[in-house]
């Protein structure tokens, strides 16, 4: 007899239980987006468990994101999606860079070897709307020099990249990374001469793109990584 055969049954827990059979109804479509769950009563009857497993199965799916729990009213499904999947890493990942200098660095080298890919991909299938958009936002970022707003145009160009690819979970991850280091990108832009040497480090990128050029795009998105990057770490360091 095999080891696995000899190894002893788990008894499953009833939340468990509760919880895949929950999951069952919401991935056969009989529980959409937008609907309310039955009531806890409903569900101990149905399932003949107790509360305590009806209300920690839905806490497990309330911690996936599968379901919205509003204090006073029942809970509902949510619409699951890549975005709202990554959503759920959130908190975490801002504990991580506030513990560690060295997990923020992890992260920038992650988004470094992400965006040149993003943008080679872009430079290879960006069309005439995908252009006009690059071109907008970078115009918003001249027009928005000295202001808080500068920032967040400064994203939505790298966002809108991303969003080439076709690919959503890309996308998401782009703008996830982006959005974790938002805290520490704003001191890199915050000071006179930068937002210039941004602006124009962002036409650079979308020239490349706009002339198919891979590489080119991939190096121009590389050079205004790192540059940033080392930027932050020189102003950072004491006495700057």
């Amino acid at each position: 007899m095999s080891e696995s055969s000899n190894a002893p049954i788990r008894r499953r827990k009833l939340s468990d239980e509760v919880l895949e059979r929950l999951l069952t109804r919401i991935r056969s479509g009989q529980l959409k987006a937008g609907d309310q769950l039955p009531p806890e009563r409903e569900l101990m009857r149905e399932y003949d468990v107790g509360r305590p497993a009806v209300r920690e199965a839905m806490q497990q799916l309330a911690s996936m994101g599968m379901i919205a729990i509003t204090h006073g009213e029942r809970a509902r499904v949510t619409e699951v999606t890549v975005h709202s999947m990554i959503n759920q890493f959130d908190r975490t990942a801002r504990f991580l860079l506030s513990e560690s200098a060295d997990n923020i660095d992890h992260l920038k080298e992650a988004r470094l070897f992400l965006e040149t890919g993003l943008t080679r991909m872009a430079a290879d299938k960006a069309g005439a709307e995908d252009l006009q958009v690059l071109e907008g936002i970078i115009d918003d970022m001249v027009a928005s020099a000295g202001r808080p707003e500068f920032i967040d145009h400064d994203m939505a160009f790298h966002n809108a990249i991303a969003e080439m690819s076709g690919n959503p979970i890309f996308a998401a991850t782009s703008r996830a990374m982006l959005h974790w280091l938002k805290d520490y990108h704003v001191g890199i832009v915050s000071f006179k001469g930068a937002e210039d040497v941004s602006v124009s480090e962002h036409r650079q990128i979308a020239e490349r793109i706009a002339a198919h050029d891979a590489e080119g795009a991939a190096n121009a998105m590389r050079d205004h990584l790192t540059r940033a990057s080392e930027l932050y770490r020189a102003r950072a360091e004491p006495g700057s």
